[in-house]
């Protein structure tokens, strides 16, 4: 059964068109784009003559494909012209998208004379002196470093330092904009662990806090454990703990709907990475016992040889309490929920069809999930995704931003269990309990209070757990 998806943003693009100014013109145009299966976000008019218009025309669009299906229906109608097709996710990364702004202006000599030189010597001099006065005198306190080698971005793979700097810029957008946190993209020209710790290492004195992002299974385990053991800051890797934070907040609020419990749940998670097995972990101490793993060798189970990946043989040993075998087919029999952390199509309709009563799906893969929500409409009592274009966003960005202004606020030495576990529970609380329904379980992101919450909860649970210099 092929399924028709909803255009969205995402792929919204803007065509400037040029026609007669005679009625009906934009009938026949804005019919075509219909007929095609755009959604129309805006018309504008660039120029009016007596004879002559000029139109900005913006579309949703459901991919690339079907962007030049549009632009071909609006060229199809007689006497208009295509100006220019311009798309509006690359205009929004025009130049990039943060900058740096100074606090402080400079504007007289005695500006200069307090900021700079030579009034700036008595600061240093005052932080040799104390070096714990660097969290007062310096933006240390407020900052994080985002650092990625480009190896696992998003649902793209490995495509490089460089190309993985847009969404490195986006967490350094959403940290500043909903916490106040400045981030700084770094990506790095290598995928040599060592390399990577000891550069983290090297930078570390500038920053209260280290994001790894988007580095690979299973070099970043050992890249985040180093770092714990040889930095006095804390380290968060995102892609690990950030995912298990905001799976574990959705299906608090999930397993509310279809009224089951977490120790009653039977849960199949695809895509035994990084994320993966953080999200098992956490879902393990909230109380969730049968977790069936599946990667693409198939269930994941203790009578196999992993000899060449530590990660599954460990894995296999904490999950399938049952032990059962096989492929996604034999795992979802009977599950209560389906987890997807894997790549696009990967859950198939057949494979829904095999699942308990009042199904849970969370199809996280970026950009385009294991399966689509118009393919189970009707057959899944919760369905959820990673995109922001369709209800129940299971995303990172709910977290992060609060759980580095808790890290912060507290000067927390190190994230523990607990504090993840506290961050689950604000972004759980932040649908009302009496608003809970199979379309919303998750709450915005942006909703400020949310993330304020969550930073709360993180300062409080660091406090509590003993890892906290700052009360």
């Amino acid at each position: 059964m092929t399924v028709r998806r909803q255009p969205g943003a995402a792929h919204s693009i803007t065509i400037r068109t040029s026609y007669p100014n005679t009625v009906g013109m934009l009938g026949q145009i804005t019919t075509n784009i219909s007929a095609a299966g755009g959604d129309i976000g805006a018309i504008d008019i660039v120029s009016a003559g007596r004879n002559s218009m000029v139109r900005d025309i913006t579309i949703n669009a459901r991919d690339d494909s079907h962007a030049d299906i549009l632009k071909e229906a609006v060229s199809n109608v007689e006497g208009v012209t295509i100006v220019n097709v311009s798309d509006q996710v690359f205009l929004r990364h025009l130049g990039g998208k943060i900058e740096m702004q100074s606090k402080a202006p400079i504007k007289t000599r005695n500006d200069m004379s307090l900021i700079y030189t030579p009034g700036v010597a008595r600061v240093s001099k005052a932080i040799h002196e104390q070096p714990e006065s660097v969290w007062n005198l310096t933006s240390k306190g407020n900052t994080v470093a985002i650092v990625t080698d480009g190896s696992a971005v998003l649902g793209l793979g490995d495509i490089g330092p460089a190309a993985a700097l847009p969404v490195m810029e986006g967490k350094a957008q959403l940290l500043k904009e909903l916490v106040g946190v400045d981030a700084w993209p770094i990506v790095l020209d290598t995928h040599d662990t060592t390399k990577i710790v000891d550069t983290i290492k090297l930078i570390s004195p500038g920053f209260g806090a280290i994001n790894l992002e988007d580095i690979s299974a299973p070099r970043c385990f050992e890249i985040e454990q180093r770092l714990h053991k040889e930095l006095d800051i804390p380290v968060f890797h995102d892609d690990q703990h950030g995912t298990a934070i905001v799976v574990l907040a959705a299906l608090y609020n999930a397993v509310k709907v279809v009224n089951k419990k977490l120790p009653e749940l039977k849960v199949v998670l695809v895509g035994v990475g990084a994320a993966g097995v953080a999200t098992t972990k956490l879902l393990i101490k909230a109380g969730v016992k049968d977790i069936v793993g599946v990667d693409r060798v198939g269930i994941l189970d203790r009578q196999k040889d992993y000899e060449n990946n530590k990660v599954w043989k460990e894995y296999s040993e904490i999950t399938n309490p049952h032990n059962i075998s096989g492929q996604i087919k034999e795992a979802v029999k009977g599950a209560d929920v389906f987890i997807g952390l894997s790549g696009p199509g990967v859950l198939q309709l057949e494979d829904v069809s095999l699942m308990n009563k009042k199904p849970i799906i969370f199809a996280m893969a970026n950009p385009d999930p294991e399966i689509w929500p118009e393919e189970v409409e009707g057959l899944v009592e919760v369905m959820a995704t990673g995109r922001s274009d369709y209800p129940n966003q299971v995303n990172n960005a709910l977290c992060f931003p609060g759980i580095f202004r808790g890290i912060l606020d507290a000067r927390a030495q190190k994230v523990t269990d607990e504090m993840k576990m506290a961050a689950a529970f604000a972004i759980s609380r932040g649908v009302p309990e009496s608003h809970i329904n199979n379309e919303y379980i998750m709450p915005s992101i942006f909703d400020t209070d949310v993330a304020d919450q969550v930073a709360k909860n993180v300062k409080a649970a660091a406090i509590k757990s003993g890892v906290a210099l700052k009360n």
